[in-house]
């Protein structure tokens, strides 16, 4: 007996040891790539803003459709084991981060605690954060502080047991995070780096576009291989040729992060639309340039589900901008009509858009997805969504249509524009509408 409680105590003792050694924070300031929408000798406010806009944190903590103050938090996030909301992150000392010093500040980007000491769930990317210099977090912060305060308490995450536990983070940090800053590679050229600062640390691609494990961790191995996150699918963003973006060129890679759309290629919606409105489109074109060639070169996976685009597809080349095809969408009658009364007008039958480059749909990878996730979201939600001069907008039909209406039109699409048979059902239309 006396040797098994021996025993016990070792294993507690080794135990907690590699829990604090694996939960160490890395103090480091760290040293960031110059960007040049961010000039070191700039003011810190200039810098901040620009930062604050390349960390896309407008989009997350702050309820879309004019339904929330910027940056006052309650964007619901839903998630396999619950609900958690943004948080409010204004300057109001009593619902925001207004009390929050410097140090806290820092804590919270670097390692995930918020000022009471209480764990951030890893919805919030300090997984990716953590890369963050200390000089562009006190950036970040100054000109966040400089927006006006809105009092406006946070919503309770709802979570059931073990989940809303926060204390247990500490164990999923242990196995999954490590705090430390970001590295500069001295054998690339220092516009990779910058733009491997701008995808792994500012811009977190990673945390959307990277597939995750049973732990909701990413799986580091297949980074940027594509991942499904709140019923839309980020798609792959390797090198890969075939299932990524590597056949993509320069200029339409650069097209689609700063203006949503890449002829050929496809039109940014969803969350990667709200990115294009919120944040890449600010990106100076020196920094996206950089962006480009780091994405460039992250390593080929196929990812899952892995989407073949099929760019010439035969319905489509045999229709006119304004009329189908004889003999076309045998088995998909439904989804012709639907399509005929509320899509043709933009998309036209041909895929190739009117009045918009951004309504064309050939060569997308939404289309060509048999799973059918982004056109489903496409057609509940709409798209709306500013980009320089351009009002981008789709109008949404989920409460014009019911759940087999959708799907009908879905699948349509699907073997109109990407010659595929696709899988949407009215139970998945219904699940897609909760996310």
């Amino acid at each position: 007996m006396k040797r098994l409680f021996k025993v016990l105590v070792v294993l507690f003792v080794v135990g907690a040891a590699l829990y604090f050694f694996l939960n160490r924070t890395d103090k480091s300031e760290g040293e960031a790539p110059a960007l040049a929408g961010a000039a070191p000798d700039a003011a810190q406010l200039v810098r901040g803003e620009y930062l604050t806009k390349a960390a896309d944190c407008i989009a997350c903590h702050t309820v879309p459709g004019g339904k929330g103050q910027p940056f006052a938090g309650g964007l619901p996030f839903v998630l396999p084991f619950g609900t958690i909301y943004s948080s409010n992150i204004t300057a109001d000392p009593e619902t925001g981060i207004g009390k929050w010093s410097d140090d806290q500040f820092v804590r919270a980007l670097h390692d995930g605690v918020r000022a009471d000491g209480k764990r951030l769930y890893p919805a919030f990317p300090y997984t990716s954060y953590t890369a963050l210099s200390r000089n562009d977090v006190l950036a970040i912060k100054a000109y966040i502080f400089s927006l006006p305060k809105v009092n406006q308490p946070n919503k309770e995450a709802e979570l059931g047991f073990p989940f809303n536990q926060r204390w247990a983070m500490g164990f999923w940090n242990a196995a999954f995070f490590k705090s430390s800053r970001f590295e500069a590679d001295p054998s690339k050229p220092p516009a990779w780096n910058q733009g491997k600062y701008l995808a792994t640390a500012l811009g977190h691609c990673a945390e959307c576009h990277t597939p995750r494990n049973m732990a909701f961790a990413m799986e580091t191995g297949n980074n940027l291989a594509g991942e499904s996150i709140q019923g839309w699918r980020a798609y792959n963003i390797t090198s890969d040729a075939k299932n990524g973006i590597g056949a993509w060129s320069d200029a339409e890679i650069a097209a689609y992060l700063t203006t949503g759309h890449a002829d050929g290629r496809g039109t940014a919606s969803g969350p990667m639309g709200e990115a294009v409105e919120h944040s890449l489109q600010y990106l100076k074109p020196e920094d996206a340039s950089a962006l480009v060639s780091y994405l460039r070169t992250v390593p080929a996976k196929p990812g899952k589900q892995p989407i073949e685009i099929d760019a010439k597809a035969p319905w489509a080349l045999a229709a006119s901008a304004a009329a189908p095809a004889a003999n076309t969408a045998e088995g998909h009658e439904q989804g012709l009509r639907l399509f005929a009364a509320a899509c043709a007008s933009c998309h036209q039958w041909n895929g190739q858009g009117q009045q918009s480059n951004y309504a064309s749909l050939l060569g997308t990878r939404g289309v060509n997805d048999p799973d059918g996730s982004n056109v489903t979201q496409m057609i509940l939600q709409g798209v709306r969504m500013r980009v320089h001069d351009n009002e981008v907008y789709m109008p949404a039909f989920g409460k014009a249509y019911t759940d087999t209406e959708v799907a009908a039109l879905a699948n349509y699409v699907i073997a109109q524009f990407g010659n595929k048979q696709g899988t949407v059902t009215p139970e998945f239309v219904a699940k897609q509408r909760t996310r």
